[in-house]
This record gives structure tokens, sequence and C-alpha cells, in this order.
């Protein structure tokens, strides 16, 4: 699995990474450099968890999970995303405490060490690029502010060398800090919505009843839901009241389900004189007009 070997290899990157990160930062007396340390060290945890969660994510459904393990792999995205978060708000004291007090920084060792961060952190990213989950890409977003958090220290120390503007120091590492934390809110929104069973925003439901209402024999469409487990698979369950053969309808509204991205569907049918006894099975269609629902 090419997914796999990337985030593991991320892994051990990082991991090493940010233990030369903290030698780098304790010699070059730069917080940029400390706090990338600790963010990579957050990195490398967050990689690690989401290997492990990538992994379970493909198992396939058993008895006890019936949806499958797909969601392991958005928990990881979470996990991760708020330790993007953490990590920045971290960066963000320090640099602010450091704004106060500035100290003697080392700008010739600092190059270096930003030198061989701009180079490591591209390789990774180059490694962990094109993944398809939440999770993944998570993981690509943290390489991605790796490798601009140090070319930012690279540019940086260079100016800090020719000016000795201490001063740059604790503001590059806000700057790419804010950067991490709104990406990281965005990332975590998207999961949260997965979580609480929202349904997908690129799915319009309007639509779909109006088209399944217009198939031959379709009576009335209700108790429909949707619900997402990763952000791929969507699920879609329906009441059909329907007359005719209910074989050929269901194939119908299987085929418009599907042109709408929905591979998994349950239909219930009833027929015109069934009457469901759910009183509160029409959902309300946000801002959508001329689609009303009509009872029968």
């Amino acid at each position: 699995m090419k997914s796999e070997k990337n985030i593991l290899a991320a892994f051990i990157l990082n991991l090493f990474f940010s233990i030369f990160e903290f030698a780098g930062g304790i010699f070059s007396g730069s917080v940029a450099i400390m706090s990338d340390a600790v963010h990579d060290l957050g990195d490398a945890a967050s990689i690690g968890l989401s290997y492990f969660l990538e992994r379970k994510a493909k198992k396939q459904p058993d008895s006890r999970y019936t949806y499958g393990y797909a969601r392991y792999s958005v928990l990881g995205g979470v996990i991760a995303t708020v330790i993007l978060i953490v990590g920045s708000v971290f960066v963000v004291t320090n640099a602010i405490r450091k704004i106060f007090n500035p100290a003697e920084i080392n700008y010739n060792g600092m190059i270096i060490f930003a030198v061989i961060g701009v180079i490591v952190n591209f390789l990774a990213a180059y490694f962990t690029h094109g993944g398809e989950s939440v999770n993944q890409r998570a993981v690509n977003l943290h390489m991605l502010e790796d490798v601009l958090g140090w070319v930012v220290v690279l540019v940086g120390a260079v100016i800090m060398r020719f000016t000795n503007l201490a001063l740059i120091d604790p503001i590059m590492s806000i700057a790419v800090a804010v950067f991490i934390f709104i990406n990281a809110v965005k990332n975590l929104k998207t999961v949260l919505d997965i979580f609480l069973e929202k349904a997908p925003d690129n799915i319009d439901i309007a639509e779909i009843i109006h088209h399944t209402k217009e198939i031959d024999g379709v009576l009335d469409v209700h108790h429909i839901h949707l619900r997402s487990i990763d952000e791929h698979n969507v699920y879609a369950t329906m009441h059909i009241k329907a007359a005719g053969d209910f074989a050929d309808i269901k194939h119908k509204i299987k085929d418009e389900l599907k042109a709408h991205g929905i591979a998994h569907s349950t239909l219930e049918f009833e027929n015109e004189n069934e009457d469901c006894g759910d009183k509160e099975c029409h959902i309300h269609l946000h801002n959508h007009s001329g689609c009303g629902h009509h009872h029968h």
C-alpha cells in the first residue's frame, strides 16, 4: 500500500529530524528553530498515529463495525489537526516572549540548520503528496507547512545575518503559526461535519427528491437520510411510496443515486394506501424554492 509506506517514511524522517532540530535550536539560540522542533515532534506523533489508524481503516466491515473501519482514518485527521492547533498556539506564546526578551542568536548556525530543514522537509512533502483520505491530506499539509516554515526561517536567518535585527526571528515564528492555525481549523470543520453525520455538501438532496419523484410509478419519497462514513463513501436510506413494478423502480432510483455519487443505498417501498406511520418523516429543505413537499 503506497500511502502506508509513505506515511511511515515521513514518520521516521520527522522523528529523527525533530531531535536534530532541538539540538540546532539550542546551538543557534533561535526560537523559530526551537518552535519548529516542537511542531515537528507534534507532527511525528500525529503521523505515527495516522499510520496505525490508516491501517486499521483499511479493514473490511465485520459484525462489530458493520460500516467498516473507515472512520478510524477520519479520527486520525481529528487528532492530527488538534495537535497542530495546540502546537501553533504554543509557538505563538513562545515567540511573543521572545519579542520582549530577545536573546543572542548564532546566525551562521541558524542558516546551516535552515538549509538542512528545507531539504529534509521537501523530501518528506514529496513522499506524502497526492493522498486521498482526509488523514493523508492532514499529513501532507503538515509537510507543506514544514517546508514553508523552513524557507521562511532560512530567508529570515539570512536577513538577520546581515542586518542584525533579532526581532525577525519571533515574527517569523508567529507568521507560520497563524497560517498553520487557519488551515487546521478548516480541516477540523470538514472532519467534524463527518462525525456529526452532516449530509455531504456536494450532494443536492432537493434535486435527488425531485428527480426520484419524476420516475414512473413513484408517488412520494420521504425519510431520506444521507451520511458519509469518511469523505468518499456516502450511504443513503429512503422510503418510496410507489405503484407498479418495485424492482424496476428500485433500479432506476439506484441509478439516480449513483449519478449523485451515492453507491450504498437502502430503499424501503410502500404501496399507495400503506401509511408509513411516521408523521415526522419529511425533512425541511434549506433554501430550495419550487421543490416543496406535498403531503398526499
